[in-house]
């Protein structure tokens, strides 16, 4: 028996919760064995370390000189951390926000940023360390698994049974972030529960002896989890089994939300700074401290014998900062009122959630769109109203009614709102039957039920105690085209990969269904999942409706084999397995053959927005007939594999065999021309004139650089191509060399945008200084254009890289020079200071103090550019997050000048209201019109 095979003597629970966690653990030496709960040793105050059973989630840096030294060292650490998790840092956090991090798990799920970037605390203070979500998360495990090791050093937490729990709608990217995140604190065996689960396992816990004798085959066990940063709703079905014992079955997962405790501070800061405010708003700092505080006021207000009223100060404003202070009473009845009407309002079953974009933008997360938690729990208990239906439900009522309710998460530690949400399961309910009466399960300590229920799961894992038979909770599938029978002609179509209700260590493979794929050559597959269509089964292809099918991140991969394998085309079958620590593994294998390949989830471009978000119907735009395609390669390969070729009419010969507009070519024939392009790259040698042409249609061919399946793919190959070295350094094809990187700028790496943007500053400083008139070997107007053109398409450059651009550009403005520089200054100083990026990432933004002073400057610019206005739009742009928008006094002051301009009334829009760009716009903001069927978004 090898050493991982040997039991260990504790099976250990983590709930690595949002706003709290805790660790329970069972020590399997026992009998009867018991579950405990471990008390770990944190600051709770400078100086002051006790063992308390829960840790706050907050992560806090403080300031230089700030705490003593050694205050927040633990006892098993030899050094400052320089760094404090949990009651310190959560207490000290509220007073200077600016230094602390907390939500970190909400993080790990935003699919809007890089979360694995360095990026937190969200609007950080300049001199604190920025950490990823994923770091956070592992400091947080590591400081449970130190705590753990300090006391049972014979039994390293790394070598005990270790189970961690999360929302049980995580996608799989994060849940597979959370695996790497115990990795990075030296957790590598670990195996996940959902966090409903954890909280049933825990009441079967509690009451082992009578667990059986209160429920009964046929029921529906209803869990509403909703803890500081999501909601999670699941049904768990009681059955009988063929030996007559009673089993439980988890059939139904709600979809993610990020909606819990975090969104009721944040509506109480907006109720009480209309209090303080009443139109006006706070500013940042003091905002910060209230959102922090209000945390406690919920706590306060809602929970047991709780006063009247409570009294919140603030600091003060600017110089006022002693002695201008701030103070606001608000009463009990205020916040159940609050919370109530806003996230648990009475509602009819037939609610549906609005759909529009949450107004809490501040935190910098992708909250709900409706904080009303009840119109989820209606759309949810509508959509599974026979979940797992076995014959054994009562018929005479609506098959949506749940029969017992087991309460979790931090938000139900108030009284009030676990009556609230039980009055309004009755209300839906008792039409059918008068004297029904939903029976709410009691769990004990709602802080530790989870972290209890996962050392339970283990104990069950070693086949003690009760199992939930907890298959898969969605059902997943594989996006095909082309495919004989697609259920609905024009539309894509989706194949069933695995079916809802796969047990771990369960395997399924599509044999009927085989796929011919290249080696060595970009492939993508498509993923959805769907919590809705459970029945589906394997092999079944089905219409991709939105509303039923949610897009997961694609699996991205180049099929690659041996050296002297045969490396033509080869057929494979998918296969798919989910592991016994809950994860999806997928894979493809060779048809009558021994190769296979692991498939990955593209994690880059879940965690990585350099693959932008698009709308994208490019796909489904059409292939133009094999003739038109050929015809137009067939063109561009005569330039550029016959010498003597004359380049200059390429453009007017594709456009008569296309025959359309070249602003009307399908992104799918561009992708085509590219890599013809590509297979005629010595042909740029030819010429200056060929190099240029070649060039030019490149960056045509490929903007805006993602959008399409492999785009990716294609813009490293790109890059690896052409390698920083043009053949002809002429100025023709030194400017094509910017505008093709501008083009397709949205699909390069950060790293790739920094070693083109940031030598080209240095240059563009001289040009100014020589009021654009180049010396010497200097770049020409129309050359030093581009090249600002290209850093303003760059959207990927850090906030500071951007300032210093963003000034150099003012101070073009601001100088007599040539107008082909002046609007491409205006244009990119447009792009790297607004305020809702194209593509790039929230944490690149430009603080809004800075863009503040340009914007005073664009509107001093003498002229009639029409870039003008399009350039204060985009710094004044409203987005709804106070930290990204300029204050109300400067953006009345924007409106009243661009309507002295005569600026265009969607600009005006734009500034005024939260508004999407439109397809005109779309084009003037990227400097380039789209390929037809993409949208930015």
């Amino acid at each position: 028996m090898s050493v991982d095979e040997i039991p260990s003597r504790y099976v250990v629970g983590l709930d690595l919760g949002t706003t709290n966690s805790a660790l329970a653990y069972v020590d399997t030496t026992e009998t009867p064995w018991q579950i405990r709960t471990f008390a770990v040793p944190q600051a709770v105050a400078a100086g002051q370390i006790e063992a308390r059973e829960t840790v706050p989630s907050f992560h806090y840096q403080p300031a230089a000189g700030e705490v003593a030294a050694r205050s927040l060292r633990l006892p098993w650490q030899k050094h400052d951390p320089g760094f404090g998790v949990g009651h310190f840092a959560r207490d000290q956090g509220t007073l200077a926000p600016s230094r602390l991090i907390n939500s970190a798990k909400s993080w790990l799920c935003h699919p809007g940023v890089d979360r694995t970037a360095e990026l937190l605390p969200w609007q950080g203070a300049t001199d604190v360390e920025r950490l990823s979500p994923v770091t956070v998360s592992a400091r947080l495990l590591q400081h449970f698994r130190e705590a753990w090791d300090h006391a049972h050093p014979q039994y390293p937490l790394a070598q005990q049974d270790f189970v961690l729990t999360l929302p049980a709608s995580f996608d799989e990217v994060a849940r597979e972030l959370t695996v790497r995140a115990a990795q990075l604190a030296g957790l590598p065996r670990v195996v996940l529960i959902e966090e409903p689960q954890a909280a049933f396992y825990a009441w079967i816990a509690k009451h082992a002896d009578e667990w059986d004798k209160l429920v009964s085959p046929g029921q529906k066990i209803l869990v509403c989890d909703i803890g500081g940063g999501t909601t999670d709703f699941t049904l768990i079905r009681v059955r009988k089994g063929s030996d007559g014992v009673v089993q439980f079955h988890r059939v139904a997962v709600g979809d993610h939300l990020i909606l819990g405790g975090d969104n009721i501070d944040l509506a109480l800061a907006h109720h009480l700074e209309q209090k303080l405010k009443g139109d006006g708003k706070l500013e940042p700092r003091q905002w910060s401290v209230l959102v922090r505080s209000c945390r406690q006021v919920k706590e306060v207000l809602l929970g047991d014998n709780p006063p009247e009223q409570y009294t919140l100060a603030l600091p003060g404003s600017g110089s006022k900062l002693i002695g201008g202070g701030l103070q606001v009473i608000i009463t009990r009845q205020e916040v159940e009122q609050l919370v109530l009407d806003g996230f648990f309002p009475n509602v009819p079953l037939d609610a549906k959630p609005q759909a529009a974009r949450s107004g809490f933008q501040e935190l910098g997360l992708p909250f709900a769109p409706d904080a009303a938690a009840t119109k989820y729990l209606a759309t949810f208990l509508s959509a599974h109203r026979h979940a797992g239906d076995d014959g054994t439900e009562d018929r005479s009522h609506d098959p949506a009614r749940p029969d017992l309710l087991l309460f979790n998460g931090g938000v139900f530690e108030s009284v009030s709102l676990r009556q609230r949400l039980t009055d309004q399961l009755q209300a839906w309910f008792r039409k059918d039957d008068p004297q029904w009466t939903i029976h709410v399960l009691a769990n004990e300590r709602l802080d530790l039920a989870v972290a209890r229920g996962a050392a339970y799961y283990g104990m069950v894992r070693r086949g003690q105690g009760v199992r939930i038979a907890a298959g898969l909770a969605r059902t997943y599938y594989i996006g095909v085209t082309g495919s004989p029978g697609t259920a609905v002609p024009g539309m894509s179509s989706a194949l069933c990969l695995c079916p809802a209700g796969l047990e771990p260590g369960q395997e399924v493979d599509l044999t009927a269904r085989q796929f011919e794929l290249l080696l060595a050559q970009p492939i993508e597959f498509p993923l959805y999942v769907s919590s809705l269509r459970l029945t589906d089964k394997p092999g079944d292809l089905i219409t991709v409706e939105p509303e039923q099918l949610k897009a997961l991140p694609p699996i991205r991969t180049v099929l690659k084999t041996i050296k002297g394998a045969a490396d033509g085309p080869v057929r494979v079958i998918l296969k798919a397995r989910l592991t016994e620590i809950g994860t999806l593994d997928l894979w493809c294998s060779e048809v009558g053959g021994l190769r296979r390949w692991k498939l990955l989830f593209d994690i880059r471009s879940a965690t990585q927005t350099d693959v932008a978000a698009v709308e994208s119907t490019a796909n489904q735009q059409g292939l133009l007939d094999d003739a038109v395609r050929e015809a137009a390669c067939q063109r561009i390969a005569a330039i550029f594999q016959q010498r003597g070729s004359d380049p200059a009419p390429l453009m007017k010969q594709l456009g008569d065999a296309i025959g359309m507009d070249r602003l009307s070519w399908p992104a799918t024939l561009l992708r085509q021309m590219w890599e013809t392009l590509l297979e005629c790259e010595e042909g740029r040698r030819f010429s200056p004139q060929h190099e240029t042409r070649w060039l030019n249609l490149l960056g045509f061919s490929l903007r805006p650089g993602y959008g399409l399946a492999v785009d990716d793919w294609r813009v490293a190959e790109t890059w690896k191509r052409l390698n920083g070295k043009l053949a002809h350094p002429t100025a023709a094809c030194r400017t094509e060399w910017w505008i093709l990187w501008r083009r397709i700028a949205g699909g390069l790496t950060a790293g790739q945008q920094q070693s083109l943007a940031g030598p080209l500053l240095p240059g563009i400083k001289e040009n100014a200084k020589s009021a654009g008139k180049p010396r010497g070997e200097q770049a020409g107007p129309q050359e030093i254009a581009e090249q600002i053109r290209l850093i303003g398409a760059c959207e990927w450059l850090s906030p500071t890289l951007k300032q210093s651009a963003g000034q150099l550009f003012l101070d073009v403005l601001k100088r007599p020079g040539h107008d082909t520089v002046r609007s491409a200054a205006l244009w990119s100083l447009g792009r790297i200071g607004a305020r809702q990026p194209n593509y790039g990432p929230l944490n690149t933004v430009v603080p809004v103090d800075i863009v503040e002073a340009w914007l005073r400057g664009v509107m001093h610019v003498e002229g009639t550019d029409p870039l003008i206005p399009l350039t204060a739009m985009q710094l004044a742009r409203r987005t709804g997050d106070r930290y990204r928008d300029i204050n109300e006094e400067l953006r009345n002051e924007v409106l009243t000048w661009m309507d002295r301009i005569h600026a265009p009334k969607k600009l005006r829009r734009l500034v005024r209201d939260v508004e999407k760009l439109e397809t005109e716009e779309q084009g003037l903001v990227f400097g380039d019109a789209l390929p037809v069927g993409l949208r930015m978004v």
